[in-house]
């Protein structure tokens, strides 16, 4: 009977940390983080966040580098038309759409470096995360798959709560 007990302790204990982690992973977003998931993906990367007409008309212009784990994520006011280009930017990018749920709707890849053709992203753009070029395609990232971060807020197709 004591070894029933001890089993019994110890699958309600293992049943308690598994309905545990949604709420952690939830509690681990953070506003200078992106974590993308997926059926062929999961990444992260620190980001830095152009959320105001003068930090997305910049964004990475004149970086002659960027750390493979980090990014850029442009959040507009609601989802819009966008288009990019690579005027005076001087390193590959991959740009990644997404819409205001999170949801990965278009990756570009490898943007060339300071071509001024319009890159565009479609018609519903909440956001748009750029890493370096050729990243997207390592990582499996495409379509379908989500971002989580604050900026989507609680009705994002994989949520968190902000900082």
């Amino acid at each position: 009977m004591r070894r029933r007990s001890r089993f019994s302790a110890r699958l309600l204990s293992a049943i308690l940390c598994v309905a545990a982690l949604p709420a952690l992973a939830q509690e681990a977003c953070r506003r200078d983080e992106v974590l993308i998931s997926g059926p062929e993906t999961q990444a992260r990367f620190s980001v830095e966040i152009a959320d105001d007409a003068g930090e997305r008309a910049l964004g990475l212009m004149n970086r002659a580098e960027m750390p493979r784990s980090h990014g850029m994520l442009f959040v507009y006011e609601k989802p819009q038309p966008v288009s990019f280009w690579m005027a005076n930017t001087l390193i590959p990018l991959d740009m990644i759409f997404v819409d205001r749920q999170g949801v990965v709707t278009r990756v570009h890849d490898e943007a060339v470096p300071l071509d001024r053709t319009p890159i565009a992203g479609g018609d519903a753009v909440y956001a748009v995360l750029e890493i370096n070029g050729g990243l997207a395609r390592a990582l499996g990232i495409r379509p379908g798959d989500h971002l989580r971060h604050p900026a989507f807020g609680p009705e994002a197709a994989d949520p968190c709560l902000t900082e």
